[in-house]
């Protein structure tokens, strides 16, 4: 397949036109070219802002759009390509109000999420424009994205307690759930959706089973060696001063993507790969300033 990803330079968008570039399809991505470029993908040079007729002249059997934050930048790309086929969005789980009822599922109904804010309501109306435009599409409502490339200061912060032998400050009493999706399996469900173009339009992705910030943290530094020792932090110091998390806990609903893809990359296994990648400095990761934050507060 001729297949267009939009960015492809960091994390999700780089991942998946390698991924796909590993499939032997045929992949274009479309960045202003700041960053070095994938091995073997075909670099289209361009301001998604401001197309002109760049992609006019191009044919496109499928267009993964990574990285539309709005209604504006699905326009924007929509108005530029010239003849495609299938269009995929990622969207996000943020488009779901915490005020329902959990898990979460495709049918209920999206609106603006208090501790998402803006990001939330501006994937809605991005999902709002593909629906209103086109026929051909599928939208897909990831949770918390990890594995290889992964730019958010996430595991690595874990990793980097455990490698400087720190006791680790637990939100309350660790219990809080996290959903997440290894960003291969994300590709793999993209490419099951463009091989059965299956009915619904519209997907929940995520791993069968949740784990605890307490789980999380503790398979971080197991994957380093360590064991960690805990300190319990009461909620009244906000959990983003010293833990990458919202204090926002929240389960996807993953019914119809296991119709298509049951099987997940296990846990356990892809936390070890992120820490192989920690140590050798492999993760192209931006820190938040979380353990300045703790040096001086705990």
């Amino acid at each position: 397949m001729k297949i267009l990803v939009t960015g492809g330079t960091v994390f999700a968008s780089r991942y998946t036109a390698e991924y796909f570039t590993e499939k032997c399809h045929d992949v274009f991505v479309l960045n202003r070219g700041n960053d070095v470029q994938s091995v073997g993908v075909t670099h289209i040079k361009a301001d998604c802002h401001a197309l002109g007729d760049v992609l006019k002249n191009h044919r496109f059997d499928a267009v993964l759009d990574v990285t539309a934050y709005n209604g504006t930048d699905v326009r924007e790309l929509l108005d530029g390509l010239g003849e495609y086929g299938t269009y995929i969005l990622i969207s996000s789980s943020a488009v779901y109000p915490e005020t329902l009822p959990q898990p979460l599922n495709e049918e209920q109904t999206v609106g603006e999420n208090s501790f998402w804010g803006k990001y939330g309501t501006d994937k809605i109306e991005a999902e709002n424009c593909v629906k209103s435009t086109l026929s051909d599409y599928y939208i897909i409502r990831p949770p918390y994205l990890y594995g290889p490339l992964n730019n958010v200061y996430r595991e690595a912060f874990a990793f980097d307690c455990a490698e400087r032998d720190m006791p680790f400050y637990l939100p309350k009493d660790g219990s809080m759930p996290l959903h997440f999706f290894h960003i291969r399996d994300l590709c793999r469900f993209m490419e099951l959706i463009l091989e059965t173009k299956p009915k619904n339009r519209v997907f929940n992705v995520g791993n069968s089973t949740t784990v605890t910030i307490r789980e999380w943290v503790t398979e971080c530094y197991h994957a380093m060696g360590k064991e960690p020792n805990f300190v319990l932090v009461d909620g009244s110091v906000p959990q983003r001063n010293y833990f990458p998390f919202y204090d926002y806990a929240y389960i996807l609903d993953v019914t119809r993507q296991q119709e298509i893809m049951r099987e997940t990359i296990p846990f356990s296994d892809s936390i070890k790969e992120c820490c192989e990648l920690y140590k050798h400095n492999m993760a192209p990761v931006k820190r938040k300033p979380l353990l300045e934050y703790i040096e001086k507060n705990f």
